[in-house]
């Protein structure tokens, strides 16, 4: 029997009649009649809060100030009030009656603004007689408890946009009064002020002259030392124009009979080599003569030799002896050697004729270009002897030039020295008619004399000089997706704890047969696991359509709830096959305690120390922790930690079964009549 075998067998027992399927149904709609219900009915209270009633009593005389402007500030604050529509409220002529309306529910509060309170917030003007202003709320926690919190809120909102405005309007008032002293201050330094301004002028024009004589005195000296420079390059190049001309006169004198020479080097080439092809005839005509000659020698005294045998003169073993010493001699190593010598001075011969008819043609070049390279050395010393000229002229014309730039440079040196001297005089001047005229101008300058725009501005930091600049990493959108993790995640942990009062831990049937503890335990958790999904997959689509969640991450939180399904289940399952019927309370406990632990609505710090501890090992909560970052869109690492956690639960849950299955595997009394029936 395999385990889907085992969890096929028990979807089908659950869903075999009409009974137990809207058993099913209805199992799979308890997490939306906690988590979504729920979130529906506090989805944005906040945004509902027009419907409360709310009584507001003005008993505000109002206030006249010294200008002569009227204050009506409690009036101006009634109105912004009820034109606000955050609260509806409600005008009512007394205090009592609205303290009684507090009391029997007709309002959830009161804000009661007394008679002088508009002349108290007009006292500053006066210092001796100063006095905070006040206004009372009335509120009855018997009405609701958190709507006190609102309240405190809301009057805290009022207390300072009024503390706001007015502290603006008597800043508005000491500047202004500021201005004024300002202004005659200003007065008193304008005649001082034309005197400074004057000296600022002469300073400016003396300043002017310094600078432009310094530059004189700088052009002047850079362009001595450029002429003395232009100078020494002059006589550097007349200097090389002589040393070339001198040259070139002398490569003239020198290459004067160089064609005449190159004709008599290219003709002695060609006639050497016309020798050594001539040479070179006759040793390879010697050479073939030779062996010709060895030939018919031989032939000659063979026939000889014949003939002197056939006259009975020599007999045919002498005949035979002297034609053995014939072939000796000529064969012989001195004859052989006179031929090799012969051959080796043939190929040097060849060789030197080969490098005698190069140089006959290498002379002949050279002999062709010898008169265009006299014509050109010529030409170049010609112009070598007219640029050492024009070098020597050049040279005269640049002394000339450098002494007039020294005379100059001596003139700016004098003109630069007076100029300094009258910037020294006049710096003098503009420094002590400037301190004349800032002196004046300091006590003006203490004594603010702020425009309409910069005294409205001035006045609005003076009343609130502290802004608080809030930045958010992630944000629930309203009151309901503030709530939404924490009670998505406790529907889950609802719906799998009811699957246990409706559907079976483990298969008895299962348990009687031979099949593996392993395969009993995870097939008893699949369809358990499976109805659980179903009830993530419907929770979130109700929330997310019908509600109008937006996760950040829509599928991985999805995805979370498909994993916490799996995990809750799990360890749900384990714990009752494992304790039976006991263990049903211990996951009631275990719902409870994650109830003040996971820090579902307060941060779960601020529970007693003790809690902290469940909070740690108890999965909710992490959970809780990992839908807030795929919710708002904060960092998604912390959800890596939250993951194997859900898987390690998973894998405890599947153990406790496992130990489940082995236990009741063996039948006993106990085990056929218990003590409480699951």
């Amino acid at each position: 029997m395999t385990v889907f075998r085992l969890a096929l067998s028990e979807l089908k027992r659950m869903t075999g009649g009409i009974l137990p399927k809207l058993t099913i149904v209805a199992m799979v709609m308890v997490p939306l009649l906690y988590g979504a219900v729920y979130l529906y009915a506090n989805w944005d209270p906040y945004g509902n809060l027009d419907q409360l009633e709310a009584a507001v009593v003005v008993n505000d005389a109002g206030a006249v100030t010294k200008d002569g402007t009227t204050l009506q500030v409690g009036t101006d604050v009634a109105d912004t009030l009820v034109d606000g529509h955050k609260f509806d409220w409600q005008r009512v002529d007394s205090e009592e009656e609205a303290n009684e309306g507090v009391k029997n529910g007709d309002f959830a509060f009161a804000l009661v603004i007394p008679q002088d309170f508009s002349a108290n917030l007009a006292s500053p003007e006066n210092f001796d007689s100063a006095t905070q202003a006040i206004m009372s709320v009335t509120t009855n926690d018997a009405n609701n408890y958190l709507l006190t919190s609102i309240v405190d809120k809301v009057a805290t909102q009022v207390h300072e946009s009024v503390s706001q405005q007015v502290g603006e309007r008597t800043a508005n008032s000491l500047l202004t009064g500021y201005g004024t002293i300002h202004a005659q201050l200003v007065k008193a330094a304008d005649g001082a002020q034309k005197l400074s301004d004057g000296a600022v002028e002469v300073d400016k024009g003396a300043g002017s002259l310094k600078a432009g004589t310094g530059e004189l005195l700088t052009g002047a000296t850079d362009l001595t030392a450029g002429q003395t420079q232009l100078l020494t390059g002059t006589r550097q190049l007349q200097a090389g124009a002589a040393a070339l001309e001198k040259g070139l006169g002398q490569l003239e004198t020198q290459t004067a009979t160089l064609p005449a020479d190159s004709k008599s080097l290219a003709d002695g080439a060609a006639a050497v080599a016309a020798g050594n092809a001539t040479l070179n005839t006759k040793v390879q005509g010697a050479i073939g003569t030779a062996d010709k000659l060895d030939s018919a020698a031989a032939d000659a005294i063979s026939g000889r030799l014949d003939q002197l045998a056939a006259d009975g003169i020599l007999s045919k073993d002498q005949v035979d002896q002297i034609r053995a010493s014939l072939a000796t001699a000529v064969t012989s190593p001195a004859v052989a050697e006179l031929k090799n010598q012969l051959a080796a001075d043939a190929a040097d011969i060849q060789k030197l004729a080969s490098g005698s008819a190069a140089v006959s043609s290498g002379a002949a070049k050279l002999a062709q270009a010898t008169p265009a390279l006299g014509s050109a050395i010529v030409q170049a010393h010609t112009g070598a002897a007219e640029l050492s000229t024009g070098a020597a002229t050049l040279a005269d014309g640049q002394n000339s030039a450098l002494d007039g730039a020294n005379q100059l440079a001596a003139g700016a040196t004098k003109l630069d020295t007076g100029a300094a001297d009258l910037s020294a005089g006049t710096g003098k001047l503009s420094t002590g008619a400037g301190e004349l005229s800032e002196q004046l101008r300091s006590g003006a300058g203490s004594v603010p004399d702020p425009n309409d725009k910069d005294k409205q501005n001035a006045a609005g930091v003076i009343a609130d000089p502290i802004r608080v600049d809030s930045v958010s990493q992630a944000q629930a959108g309203n009151y309901g997706a503030g709530l939404a993790p924490f009670f998505l995640v406790l529907a889950l942990w609802i719906g799998a704890f009811m699957l246990m009062q409706a559907m079976r831990p483990l298969t008895v049937r299962a348990l009687a047969s031979n099949a593996p503890s392993w395969k009993i335990a995870l097939g008893g958790w699949i369809p358990v696991a499976t109805v659980s999904v179903v009830q993530a997959l419907l929770l979130y689509s109700v929330v997310h359509f019908g509600l109008g969640l937006e996760p950040s991450h829509p599928w991985l939180t999805l995805g979370l709830l498909f994993l916490a399904s799996l995990a809750f289940s799990a360890l749900i399952q384990g714990l009752v096959a494992l304790l039976g019927t006991p263990g049903k309370f211990v996951v009631l406990i275990l719902l409870v305690l994650q109830l003040v632990s996971s820090g579902g609505t307060f941060p779960w710090q601020t529970t007693p120390e003790p809690l902290h501890i469940m909070h740690q090992i108890l999965p909710m909560g992490h959970v809780v922790e990992g839908m807030r970052h795929l919710i708002y869109g904060a960092e998604l690492a912390p959800l890596v930690p939250v993951v194997w956690g859900m898987l390690g639960y998973i894998v405890l849950g599947l153990l406790l079964a496992w130990a489940a299955v082995a236990r009741k595997k063996t039948w006993t009394l106990k085990a056929l009549m218990p003590e409480i029936e699951v």
